[in-house]
């Protein structure tokens, strides 16, 4: 297992110095779900929400997020992002609760000394947050769940994918 880096030999939080690293192309990818009412997902589709174009505006605070997200996460480094790519799909299946819902794939991409998962992370999450909040005035039930990594690129480990054998 490999050792915390984010905290110094005195036990405090510090940001990992990573001046010595090499800038390689690194890439992450993130999912999550937000489960809702049928209802609630045949508004989004039919473009019914009175607050607008709930996937498009999704899209846009995926991509804020994954600027901004070194001021929220405090040992966050900054990052000069190549890309961020957000990608939305319907999931009509119920749940045993009766919900469907909306998954998120975000995909940030970077050449730098250190990895964007946190990118690809903060971006999913705020893409879920922003549909909730375009459409809690009709559905205060909906529930975010299964936010995880996927898959990251790039840097001295390489290539970590979720699923695959170490």
């Amino acid at each position: 297992m490999n050792e915390l880096t984010h905290f110094s030999d005195a036990g405090r939080a510090r940001m990992v110095d990573v001046s010595a690293k090499s800038e390689t192309p690194r890439t992450a990818k993130a999912s999550g779900v937000l489960r809702m009412l049928p209802a609630t997902l045949e508004q989004i589709r039919l473009g019914r929400m009175s607050k607008g174009d709930v996937l498009t505006v999704a899209d846009v605070g995926a991509v804020m997020a994954a600027k901004r997200t070194p001021d929220i996460i405090p040992m966050c480094h900054s990052i000069a992002l190549t890309g961020v790519d957000v990608a939305f799909s319907e999931l009509n299946e119920p749940d045993i609760g009766g919900c469907v819902g909306i998954k998120v794939v975000t995909t940030v991409s970077c050449v730098g000394q250190t990895g964007v998962e946190m990118e690809a992370l903060c971006a999913a999450n705020i893409a879920l947050l922003t549909i909730y909040d375009m459409c809690k005035a009709i559905d205060r039930g909906m529930r975010i769940e299964s936010v995880q990594l996927e898959e990251k690129r790039g840097g001295k480990s390489g290539v970590w994918q979720r699923g695959a054998q170490p």
